[in-house]
């Protein structure tokens, strides 16, 4: 893996429409334009400039053209992936703006870095170690991806660098509705001040959670419920999930290069999550090579009648995840000439009457004639196309209760590790 940064990326691309700009101070006049005041005239732009708000979309273009005229190819699918086969190897360049991780074989990797500096000015930063906040740890068996200085720097920027660790993101929730420390504002509770960087602290967290800590995932979605007028309870939680960060600022997704395993998903619901509201949560992980590569926990938006109807909702939901995958996947796989996955994916629910009711199809009965057809249409269209495959696990496995539940410290503990997560030293 290689990282290459742009000089002046936006500076490369070429404007499709005519845009006038009003005269720069210090800009030189022309003598014969002296005479008249500078505000009576203004200035064509040939290029795009920082600041324009189609400057980003121009130096895409302006990139893709270069690269697709130089063999490479991208889809629709990934817009910002190209990718080139030889008779030697292949390349893989991930595009961020004007940062390039290009991936491959070593002569096609060098070949693509010359092919890039011939056209434009660029930075070549070695080896990718450090990109977008993201820290890649080689190793002889894998890479480790992890955000440890981001993780201290939270730290620090909330004064929790000293708090002693704790175990678990957050506490085990009470089935006392009345007693649940994430209950809402209640008219008696006195809202946070401004002077509490509440949402300055769920945006910092929520970055942890979609990059590289899918551990405190069920719990920031679940304090930034509350964004609008939390309450000291509220802030609570937040400090908790904080002083859990100190004992795994180093904790990171672990990619072993030896595995066979290919993408797989797991899939769960929490009935009533939300007890004030009646709503369920919908969680789902889908892991390739043993590690998680997406994740998500969502609170539903319908009202779920039964745990049956919530999990339909969230397999439903993970379904559509799926696809999408498969489809990434397979164009790299094909587009450089490796392996092709022909098999159907696997996702894995715990509840067995919800496995049954997708394989066999959606029979209208007294408990299913609530549940919109659409929640079993489709995932079921994808069962007979061979996309997918449900298949029954036990609770205790699902590791897609992590993103449901609040869960005691060794079920925790056991889901975080059977998702790829790993600390530096261990890998």
């Amino acid at each position: 893996m290689r990282l290459m940064d742009v000089v002046t990326a936006y500076l490369y691309g070429s404007l499709d429409s005519d845009i006038y700009m009003k005269i720069p101070e210090g800009f030189k006049m022309p003598e014969a334009l002296g005479s008249k005041p500078k505000e009576m005239y203004s200035i064509k732009l040939q290029r795009s400039l920082y600041g324009l708000k189609q400057s980003g979309r121009m130096w895409y273009n302006r990139l893709s053209d270069y690269l697709i005229s130089k063999g490479y190819t991208n889809n629709h699918m990934c817009p910002c992936v190209f990718i080139k086969k030889t008779t030697s190897g292949y390349v893989i360049i991930a595009v961020y703006v004007d940062d390039l991780n290009i991936m491959g074989t070593h002569k096609e990797i060098h070949e693509t870095i010359i092919l890039l500096k011939k056209e434009f000015e660029m930075k070549d930063l070695g080896k990718t170690k450090y990109c977008l906040g993201l820290q890649i740890e080689h190793a002889k068996n894998g890479i480790l991806v992890h955000q440890s200085n981001y993780t201290e720097k939270l730290l620090k920027r909330f004064n929790m660098d000293k708090a002693n660790p704790l175990s678990t993101p957050m506490v085990v929730r009470s089935l006392n509705v009345d007693k649940d420390p994430f209950r809402p504002c209640e008219d008696n509770e006195e809202v946070l001040g401004p002077e509490i960087p509440y949402l300055s602290a769920i945006g910092a967290l929520m970055y942890l959670t979609n990059c590289t800590r899918p551990d405190i995932s069920f719990a920031v979605n679940l304090l930034a419920r509350f964004s609008s007028a939390p309450t000291k309870r509220h802030w609570n939680g937040i400090k908790h999930v904080l002083r859990y960060l100190p004992g795994t600022v180093d904790l990171g997704l672990f990619y072993p290069n030896d595995s066979k395993e290919g993408l797989v998903g797991y899939a769960d619901a929490g009935y009533l999550s939300d007890p004030h509201k009646a709503r369920s949560q919908t969680g789902y992980v889908f892991m390739n090579g043993g590690t998680a590569i997406s994740w998500r926990s969502k609170k539903q938006t319908l009202v779920a009648t039964s745990s049956n109807h919530a999990e339909v909702i969230a397999l439903h939901e993970a379904s559509r995840e799926c696809i999408w995958l498969r489809s990434m996947t397979q164009l790299i796989l094909t587009s450089c000439g490796l392996e092709k996955e022909g098999l159907p994916t696997p996702i894995y629910e715990d509840n067995a009457a919800c496995v049954s009711q997708m394989k066999e199809g959606y029979i209208k009965s007294d408990r299913t004639k609530h549940i919109p057809p659409r929640f079993f249409s489709y995932t079921q269209e994808l069962i007979k196309d061979n996309h997918v495959e449900m298949r029954y696990v036990q609770s205790s496995n699902n590791s897609a209760d992590l993103f449901t539940k609040a869960l005691p410290t060794s079920i925790f503990r056991k889901h975080v590790h059977n998702i790829g997560m790993r600390h530096v030293q261990t890998t």
